[in-house]
């Protein structure tokens, strides 16, 4: 599985350089840019700390920030390898559970889950620290993560990935804050960029480590196993967390902007639902869904987001486009290879390896100061190499061409990504007024949450309504059902090619 929230170096010091929150720390918080959700750390820039030398600031793995530099890349590594080992234990897992027709929905809950978790995690954070919210997300992920490797239906499997999500979001919210609070403004983006790079470890060995377990001892241990993993890093970031200063705290919680977010979460679950059963019966929540769905939307992002206003609202469209098109073909991209062309969970695991590796490529490559420039074209070559890896995906349906043709079009496709997100974390932040950086920011992480959860759930109804729901519910039967998967991949092929128009918006109108 490729990084979901890829963190770029060109990004972060970008928003050091305007005199801004790094976005994703400002994301994170996923509310307003207040000082407390991205304050300085303790020490500025040219402060002198006698212990460290007269270097106050040092490296972030340095003598005064190491332990909490370690922490903070091991719970991310924890977050990385979980995603991309679900990911290859998941085809396996659905198929025993009898519940293949719900398995766009073991994805699409947790980022669900997670976009309220983000909203109140921000709030949380804001009111009472980020020590709290930490903790309880740790503490709610591995509760999901044991949930789901102890579920005996596919609808509890669906249940504890919820929890998941709402543990996922909690976590990644206060470990911005900690970031804010704790380090230096210079030392700020090579934090921020670590967070990406503990992603390239997982992606290599995630899929690998998971296979096998999952052959050789079972799938529920790549779920059971993970909770024990999660206790060393506490410990060793535990001291410097409660080493925190005191920082200026909100009055009080924005329940509005919590509500939104629930309210979105619950309108997103109920068009899940009735995607499941295409009748009559299912028209009742899904328009209670859209009637909780779209005015809270539209109330959380900028005006002209869905209509590709140029400019800034096109910058966060293009955001939720992109993530959503490439997750909903990424998802089933596994249930393909084994069911479909007969690999084991290791091995369609592994097709998917190289695209996190050229995901950090790209995000490299769109730094380069030289390409600055030109950084919108970026955007729609990144948007049209995902269209082209997507569409390729749809030739391993013919069994004359080789399985090994995904392993190349996730190479491509995730190119793509690298380009396409970390230039519209960088863009967002140059078409953004200082003051704004952080709301602004935080809309980009609400596009990025509803394009999984709509276009993984639009996967999912096309799915089981081509007969994805009748692939045979053990491993050892294979059932062909072709048209199935190539609807999901031929529709996510063509929002990807949307996106490639979006990024023509991009440029604001000059006057």
């Amino acid at each position: 599985m490729t990084p979901r929230d890829p963190l770029d170096v060109g990004a972060a010091d970008a928003a050091v350089t305007d005199g801004a929150l790094p976005p994703q720390a400002a994301a994170a918080s996923a509310v307003r840019p207040e000082p407390a959700a991205g304050g300085r750390g303790p020490a500025e820039a040219g402060d002198l700390d006698p212990a460290d030398g007269g270097d106050a600031d040092g490296t972030v793995l340095g003598r005064r920030y190491r332990a909490l530099t370690l922490g903070i890349v091991s719970v991310v590594s924890l977050i990385a390898f979980e995603a991309s080992a679900v990911n290859t234990a998941m085809p396996v897992a659905a198929r025993a559970l009898d519940g293949v027709e719900l398995y766009a929905y073991a994805f699409s809950a947790y980022f669900t889950a997670s976009l309220f978790a983000m909203a109140l995690s921000g709030e949380w954070c804001d009111r009472k620290g980020p020590l709290a919210p930490l903790f309880a997300g740790i503490a709610a992920f591995a509760a999901g993560l044991l949930v789901a490797g102890s579920a005996q239906r596919m609808w509890m499997f669906v249940g504890g990935r919820a929890v998941q999500g709402i543990g996922g979001g909690l976590v990644i919210v206060a470990l911005y804050v900690v970031v804010g609070r704790a380090y230096p403004q210079r030392l700020q983006p090579a934090v921020l960029a670590s967070f990406s790079a503990a992603w390239v470890l997982p992606v290599i060995v995630g899929p690998l480590a998971a296979g096998t377990v999952t052959e050789h001892v079972g799938w529920r241990w790549v779920f059971l196993a993970i909770p024990v993993l999660v206790l060393p890093p506490l410990a060793v970031m535990l001291p410097a967390l409660r080493a925190l200063p005191p920082s200026e705290l909100s009055a009080g919680m924005d329940r509005r902007r919590i509500l939104l977010a629930l309210a979105v979460a619950v309108g997103a679950g109920l068009l899940q639902y009735a995607g499941q059963d295409l009748s009559l019966l299912s028209l009742v929540p899904a328009a209670a869904g859209l009637a909780l769905l779209v005015p809270c939307v539209l109330r959380l992002l900028p005006k002209g987001t869905f209509r590709a206003a140029r400019g800034l609202p096109s910058v966060i469209l293009l955001r939720g486009v992109a993530a959503g098109s490439f997750l909903g073909a990424e998802s089933f991209v596994p249930l393909m290879l084994v069911t479909q062309r007969g690999l084991s969970a290791t091995a369609a695991g592994l097709c998917l390896t190289g695209g996190g590796l050229t995901w950090a490529l790209g995000s490299y490559t769109q730094s380069r100061p030289r390409l600055e420039p030109h950084r919108e074209r970026l955007m729609g070559l990144g948007m049209l190499l995902m269209a082209v890896s997507i569409a390729m995906v749809l030739l391993a349906l013919t069994d004359s061409v080789p399985a090994w043709i995904v392993a190349v079009a996730w190479v491509i496709g995730g190119y793509g990504m690298g380009l396409t997100i970390s230039s519209g974390s960088v863009l967002l932040l140059k078409l953004s007024r200082p003051e704004d950086a952080g709301s602004n920011s935080a809309s980009l992480q609400v596009s990025d949450a509803l394009g999984n959860i709509t276009l993984v759930g639009l996967s999912g109804v096309l799915f089981v309504t081509f007969g994805g729901g009748d692939i045979a519910p053990t491993s050892a039967a294979a059932t062909h059902q072709p048209a199935a998967f190539g609807a999901v991949y031929v529709a996510m092929a063509a929002v990807a090619l949307v996106g490639v128009w979006v990024t023509t918006r991009l440029r604001p109108v000059t006057v």
